[in-house]
């Protein structure tokens, strides 16, 4: 005789659940608590809550992506999304107020001293740049949060220390019209390392810098930015589909709605600078139609994305030294056509790249130079049909805003300037032949370069003058990467001295030799990065993810 059996009984299965929650992980320093509000951290939360899994899925979309053209397969311009190219009846939603003129723009960080030496500079708009011209140290996220709420509310002042000789030199706004500001928050691959976001099933992250940057800006400064007869406004990096652009777009919305503003009150200017996008500039702005005010020709990360894809598809993709690579090379010249081209047809405004010749007051010849490369520069881009421009420097204002001036007159941007000239297709796009070799000597001033710029990254200084040159990340990209392409692809310099790691060393061996040392300075740590970005069998998709993990997470 058998017993039967008991039938068998379910039960829920117990999982830990809890509200999503941002914890900061940072160190609160003097006035911090003013950007860290339970209310900003409450926004912080419901952003990464709603956004964070969609942004992890962009991310690996560009790795699928880098991958099929690292194999073989080019981009193009989609299928699936022709119509959209082909229906000329769309537009985008334009200039916001306070944007309606942009013809000289003028970019640089968001510290006190430089934030007020912007707003002082008679540009039109002022790009706050908490991206490539910022080290992303702690201390520079939150404190530049503070210089730009402080300056929204005409409070902002700054004393520069005392030294040997003589008292700190005390900085204040003084113009009667302040630039516009535009802000450009950090791209959607850089994490923000100091804030952790705490997902309902009690998975913890690192927050998005993308969405830090944004949320800490908008939900304080939205309001009075719009109560000053200006708005919310920013520029958008790294962009590489229109996918991606749909994301921001939908964060937008949302923003809008959390605080109770209109729909399409936040403008957005995406900056073209990788390879992809140039593929899908009409699909980015009909992604963004109702918040966009224009695309940006991003011309030194443009480069870098290109030298990141085919760093290993053969000779005919290496490029020769860095200063060959200018705007009137073929596949440069494709790309800015077609993005004003693209731009005008959808009442968009296209706005110019930054040329990196600065000028140096305590060098009358070098001055001279600058401004003559600069002039040819923006009497280019004015001609080509951009609407404005970007300088680094004060200094060079005046130059821009005569070469824009000259074409553009009274009217305050082109955009009725069609550009039916204009037909270019893909292999436009990817023609990358300039006939220039690669000398000795650009390959020493890229190692220079990038190991000086990354020293002083690591001190806290995103952008910087080097041999009269404005370098930040994405021009420090280009140097590295053309390094690791150069040995990859088993190049030569113009003398027949084979490029390799060994090679490579004895320039970094010179660098530091010849740099001028001095306590506490970083030039060990820089060429240690620069040997890991450049020199490794594997290439890093940004030379800055690694070193800002290991080197700049502050934890006092």
């Amino acid at each position: 005789m058998t017993t039967p059996t008991a039938p068998p009984t379910t039960a829920p299965i117990q999982t830990t659940q809890q509200g999503p929650a941002i914890e900061v992980t940072g160190p609160l320093r003097d006035r911090y608590a003013e950007i860290l509000t339970p209310e900003a951290v409450a926004f912080l939360t419901e952003l990464h809550h709603r956004f964070a899994s969609r942004r992890h899925d962009r991310l690996a979309d560009r790795m699928r992506r880098r991958f099929e053209i690292g194999n073989g397969h080019d981009p193009k311009f989609r299928d699936d999304t022709a119509h959209i190219r082909e229906d000329r009846d769309w537009r985008v939603a334009g200039a916001g107020p306070g944007l309606e003129d942009r013809r000289v723009e003028i970019t640089g960080p968001t510290d006190p001293k430089m934030t007020i030496n912007a707003l002082n500079s008679g540009a039109r708009v002022w790009l706050a740049d908490q991206e490539d011209a910022t080290s992303p140290t702690w201390k520079n996220v939150i404190e530049g949060q503070l210089s730009l709420r402080d300056a929204i509310r005409g409070e902002l002042s700054f004393t520069s220390p005392a030294s040997e000789s003589g008292p700190g030199k005390e900085y204040r706004v003084t113009a009667e019209r302040t630039p516009t500001i535009v802000m450009r928050p950090r791209g959607w691959h850089l994490p923000e390392k100091h804030i952790a976001f705490i997902d309902r099933a009690g998975r913890r992250t690192s927050a998005s810098g993308s969405l830090v940057d944004f949320g800490l800006y908008f939900l304080h400064n939205a309001r009075a930015l719009i109560d000053g007869g200006r708005g919310p406004y920013f520029y958008i990096a790294k962009l590489e589909s229109s996918e991606e652009a749909k994301l921001w777009d939908d964060v937008f919305s949302f923003s809008e709605e959390y605080i109770g503003i209109p729909h399409g009150t936040i403008r957005a200017t995406v900056l073209i600078e990788t390879l992809p996008a140039a593929f899908e500039m009409d699909e980015i702005l009909y992604e963004l139609r109702d918040h966009c005010a224009g695309l940006n020709a991003g011309r030194w990360d443009y480069i870098f994305s290109i030298i990141k894809n085919y760093r290993g598809r053969g000779a005919r993709f290496v490029l020769p030294d860095r200063s060959e690579v200018t705007m009137t090379v073929p596949f440069m010249r494709a790309y800015t056509d077609l993005l004003v081209q693209t731009c005008h047809k959808r009442g968009a405004f296209a706005i110019g790249g930054m040329s990196a010749f600065i000028p140096n007051r305590r060098d009358p010849e070098v001055t001279a130079r600058a401004i003559e490369k600069v002039t040819a520069d923006k009497k280019r881009e004015a001609g080509d049909g951009f609407d404005g421009t970007w300088v680094a420097h004060p200094d060079l204002i005046p130059t821009a805003q005569a070469e824009f001036d000259a074409v553009l007159g009274d009217r305050p941007n082109q955009v009725d300037r069609q550009r039916d000239d204009v037909h270019v297709e893909a292999r436009d796009l990817l023609d990358l032949h300039i006939g220039r070799p690669i000398t000795a000597q650009g390959v020493h001033d890229n190692v220079s370069v990038a190991i000086r710029y990354l020293e002083a990254w690591l001190r806290g200084l995103g952008a910087v003058a080097i041999d009269n040159l404005m370098e930040d990340a994405a021009t420090a990209e280009i140097s590295r990467s053309q390094v690791w392409q150069w040995i990859h692809q088993d190049r030569t310099t113009q003398d027949g001295t084979p490029i390799t790691a060994e090679y490579i060393e004895g320039l970094i061996a010179q660098v530091l030799a010849q740099a001028t040392r001095s306590h506490g300075d970083r030039y060990d740590d820089a060429a240690e990065i620069f040997r890991e970005v450049a020199l490794q069998e594997e290439f890093p998709t940004f030379l800055t993810l690694g070193a800002y993990s290991r080197f700049l997470i502050d934890e006092d």
